[in-house]
């Protein structure tokens, strides 16, 4: 992978002069690898991963996976414009194994991702199963790892 994709999906608040410095060349050389970057759809979004646990009242993380018949033609393309169409999908994935697709999703409770499977998953007509699983805790999100660092109060004594 290009060395500036890899900067920037460690870092995106890196300045383009920050950037070029790192990569030995000028900041309007960044900006314009960055702009064909986004303009062939390389480059896809920016985001801010947050502690949720730490800035908003509750919220519900559900990974749901879905056994599905896939359509004729289009397989399972026409199920997942479906599914990444409705607000609470964070994550869709195609999966080997028992399952066929996996469905990552936010809510405030329990009950709206019960009333989302079965009001919206559950109706889809190529969706045969689906199995819910509930986040309990978040270790770590996007590779960053959001444990509390541990702090060694003993102190540093030397004899």
């Amino acid at each position: 992978m290009d060395k500036l994709l890899q900067l920037l999906e460690r870092n995106a608040r890196y300045t383009n002069e920050e950037l070029a410095v790192m990569l030995n060349t000028t900041a309007s050389d960044i900006e314009k690898k960055i702009e064909a970057y986004e303009t062939l759809g390389v480059i896809r979004g920016y985001r801010t991963i947050l502690d949720h646990d730490k800035v908003e009242e509750d919220r519900v993380y559900a990974l749901i996976e879905l056994k599905v018949t896939p359509h004729r033609g289009t397989g399972f393309d026409d199920i997942a414009r479906q599914i990444v169409s409705y607000p609470q999908v964070q994550n869709l994935y195609l999966m080997s194994g028992g399952y066929d697709l996996a469905v990552m999703i936010t809510a405030h409770t329990f009950k709206d991702v019960a009333l989302f499977v079965s009001q919206r998953l559950a109706q889809l007509d190529s969706v045969l199963s689906t199995a819910t699983h509930f986040i309990l805790t978040k270790y770590k999100d996007s590779g960053v790892s959001l444990m509390e660092e541990e702090v060694d109060e003993r102190g540093n004594i030397g004899l």
